[in-house]
């Protein structure tokens, strides 16, 4: 997905390369399985015991199928070596559910694993929520990569309150030294434009907008969300396009109000 404009250049990629490979200096090709993960607790490395088939496809008898149940029983039981790495493999699949929900990229999603991971070795989780830290690390790797979204959009996809989120944030932003900066409303822009379906000649117009508020300093200290908003509905009536406030500021998640308020600060600071 294109971070300046929102288009999607390509979705479900699949690998057509070859599954085998040969090492330099080795005459035998070798199969080789997916590639490690941090979004798991194992990096990917986990075994699968299967059931009623064997290699070739061909069914099992009854003693056969026995036997791998039992095994199957023991695997799960020594899966989680300890309490710590179970742990961990709970706070990794609620990150993974918290990006699938709000549709990051795979990089951010493992950036989000990362700092979980982090989290723990450094001992920020005991005292606090597993989910809590989960969804604060997700709007970490959000924040850290200037990604539009806010805490107020993390925290409903978390299973917790959003002072909780907050504070584990807080924590992460404090002991690890995150490379976070300021949000500015032109990060806002284009996802909006694309929920309102404007055209890119009103999104490049709000873009512009933003700059120049940005450059004007007037950008500080408001809602970013609601300033796109605004900057998004004063290029749509330059362009005559059909875009009401009460539309803009339902997809920002402000009042019209506030919209309004930030139209008449950017007319004060265009003309």
């Amino acid at each position: 997905v294109c971070d300046d404009c929102g288009l999607i250049i390509d979705d479900q990629a699949i690998d057509h390369g070859p599954e085998w490979h040969i090492d330099d200096g080795a005459d035998t090709a070798k199969r080789t399985g997916a590639t490690l993960t941090p979004a798991r607790h194992d990096r990917g490395l986990s075994t699968e015991i299967g059931a009623n088939q064997d290699a070739n496809g061909n069914t099992l008898d009854s003693q056969k199928r026995r036997r791998l149940s039992r095994l199957r029983r023991e695997h799960a039981r020594s899966r989680w070596r300890s309490k710590q790495e179970r742990n961990l493999g709970h706070g990794l699949t609620e990150v993974r559910r918290i990006a699938s929900a709000l549709g990051l990229s795979d990089s951010v999603r493992d950036q989000a694993c990362r700092l979980f991971r982090t989290a723990q070795t450094q001992q920020l989780l005991p005292g606090r929520s597993i989910e809590a830290m989960a969804a604060a690390s997700v709007y970490a790797a959000c924040r850290c990569n200037g990604q539009s979204w806010l805490i107020a959009h993390v925290a409903p996809m978390a299973q917790v309150t959003q002072d909780r989120v907050e504070n584990a944030y807080r924590v992460l932003n404090e002991e690890l030294g995150l490379p976070t900066s300021p949000i500015q409303p032109t990060q806002f822009v284009p996802r909006l434009a694309s929920e309102l379906g404007c055209t890119d000649a009103v999104r490049r117009r709000a873009e512009q907008l933003a700059e120049q508020a940005i450059d004007a300093g007037v950008t500080t200290g408001v809602h970013p969300a609601g300033f796109a908003a605004g900057c998004l509905y004063l290029a749509a009536c330059a362009h005559d396009a059909p875009l009401t406030q009460a539309d803009a500021a339902a997809v920002a998640d402000v009042t019209v109000e506030t919209v309004r308020s930030h139209r008449d600060r950017l007319l004060s600071v265009v003309e």
